[in-house]
């Protein structure tokens, strides 16, 4: 898992959120790096305000991981925090190593620490190298 990915979260089951959410839809995206001492960090382009945010990860099986990822999202026009995620992710490596999917769920704080959202969906990523060219077909936005 050592590496940087270009990831993306889609959302699934979340249709009766509100406003729905179809199945399929974007609702982040950006590189990753996963380090050999269990920390992460991503710079996340659909998270409001953007930025980077911090992680840590272990191994739960034979090419099994799991990430519990701590965003901040910002309000665009104050620049006051918005609201603070707490992401969790459990992926399976491919055996060639070059990819990853799996699932993920976000449970969303407002400043006081209430939840007040919750979704969940999947998350892929593909492996970037020192080989890479730039990564093709990188989303524009996520709505």
């Amino acid at each position: 898992m050592v590496g940087m990915w270009k990831v993306q979260l889609i959302s699934e089951g979340n249709t009766g959120h509100n406003p729905s959410i179809p199945d399929g839809a974007l609702l982040d995206f950006g590189f990753t790096q996963w380090h050999s001492d269990g920390t992460e960090i991503q710079n996340s382009a659909g998270v409001p305000g953007g930025g980077f945010c911090l992680g840590v990860w272990a191994q739960t099986g034979f090419l099994t991981f799991e990430i519990n990822h701590f965003p901040i999202a910002f309000d665009a026009t104050t620049g006051a925090v918005a609201n603070y995620i707490n992401l969790r992710e459990q992926v399976t490596l491919s055996p060639s190593g070059d990819s990853f999917t799996g699932t993920f769920t976000e449970n969303i704080y407002d400043p006081m620490g209430n939840q007040v959202d919750h979704v969940a969906g999947n998350v892929a990523a593909t492996r970037i190298t020192v080989d890479s060219a730039f990564p093709s077909a990188l989303p524009t936005s996520s709505n």
